[in-house]
């Protein structure tokens, strides 16, 4: 079993993405761009491909470079990653720019271990970067390599238990010739061929080798353990809007679920709604319904409270309605948002 044929077909069929370099312009001698690797990689992280793409550009067009990214105001960043999720992803990437301006003369190292000990850079990621950015012989394995691999090898043993046994065989296929191409490859393979449901098995380069596609299991693999029942926590946001338009909000603390972000003041999350008290005095209005999101760990419903506060209110910190943006927030501040604005 030899990496000859996937490549063949990522040279046909490879996708064309913002911060990929194709294989026929890698093969004339363009190289990848560490820092736009390292970004789409990190943006990436539980995220989709469909999802990311903007995301990307809007990145490289405000800091086309690391040097540009490591300068950037923390809270401009903040803002232009709201929305992508898991926001601890955007402090650190703050920070490993930081890192590798102060620390690397503005230039990514190409080692993974060096990789890994950068901020935010974990074991996945890291490998990701030396392989497509490098082309070091890294073996990388996400969920579309995973799949591939437990089908190829027809391989039953239940994720997350046969993660160890997909990465030893996902090593022991990776070339020593285009490892960069050849990572990239599988991925699209799972991503464009090797799909959850309905996998085009007629369609793929390992068609004749496949195991599971012999043994008729290519559709039930790769097996998952059941996954626990998600928690359901509840609470209360406050949002107060002043006559003038300008509104009460918060930073959150810099540890924790959202992280850093401006956010509607209000109560802790816990599994029974609890007494709240409200950020100020004021004649507070229960919206009707309620703001319901998901978190990776735990569904969240709260309940909304709207005032409208004088223009005097002092000791507190409201954000002139000129400089309030919506969409800088994240998304389940802007679901209170648009269910507090629908009642004033």
């Amino acid at each position: 079993m030899n990496s000859t044929e996937l490549l063949n077909w990522y040279d046909a069929q490879a996708r064309e993405l913002p911060w990929r370099v194709s294989p026929s312009a890698r093969a004339a001698g363009q190289q990848p761009d560490p820092y736009r690797i390292w970004l789409s990689e990190i943006m990436l992280q539980q995220t989709t491909v469909a999802a990311v793409k903007a995301y990307f550009l809007k990145f490289t067009i405000a800091w086309p470079t690391v040097v540009d990214l490591a300068a950037a105001e923390d809270d401009e960043v903040m803002a232009a990653w709201a929305g992508l999720g898991y926001y601890a992803r955007a402090r650190n990437l703050l920070k490993c720019a930081r890192v590798i301006v102060a620390e690397h003369g503005g230039k990514f190292p190409a080692d993974r271990a060096a990789l890994q000990n950068l901020p935010g850079i974990g074991p996945y990621s890291s490998a990701a970067i030396a392989a497509i950015a490098f082309d070091h012989a890294e073996t990388v394995v996400d969920g579309n390599v995973e799949r591939v691999m437990a089908r190829l090898f027809d391989l039953h043993v239940p994720l997350p238990k046969s993660k160890g046994a997909l990465t030893s065989l996902a090593a022991s296929l990776t070339p020593q010739a285009r490892p960069g191409d050849y990572a990239q490859a599988v991925m699209d393979l799972g991503a464009t061929i090797c799909t959850p449901k309905s996998p085009r098995c007629a369609l793929c380069p390992w068609h004749d080798i496949c195991a599971a596609r012999k043994a008729g299991t290519a559709a039930d693999l790769p097996r998952k353990l059941p996954k626990l029942k998600k928690p359901t926590r509840f609470g209360t946001a406050y949002v107060a809007r002043r006559s003038d338009g300008a509104v009460l909000l918060e930073r959150r603390p810099e540890r924790g679920l959202l992280g850093g972000m401006l956010g509607w003041p209000g109560s802790e999350w816990h599994e029974t709604l609890t007494d709240a008290i409200p950020p100020i005095q004021a004649n507070w209005v229960e919206a009707p319904g309620e703001v319901r999101h998901t978190f990776t760990h735990f569904h969240l419903r709260l309940r909304v409270m709207v005032a409208e506060v004088d223009c005097h209110q002092s000791n507190q910190t409201f954000i002139a309605a000129q400089d309030f943006r919506p969409a800088d927030l994240p998304t389940v501040m802007r679901k209170i948002w648009s269910m507090a604005a629908a009642e004033t």
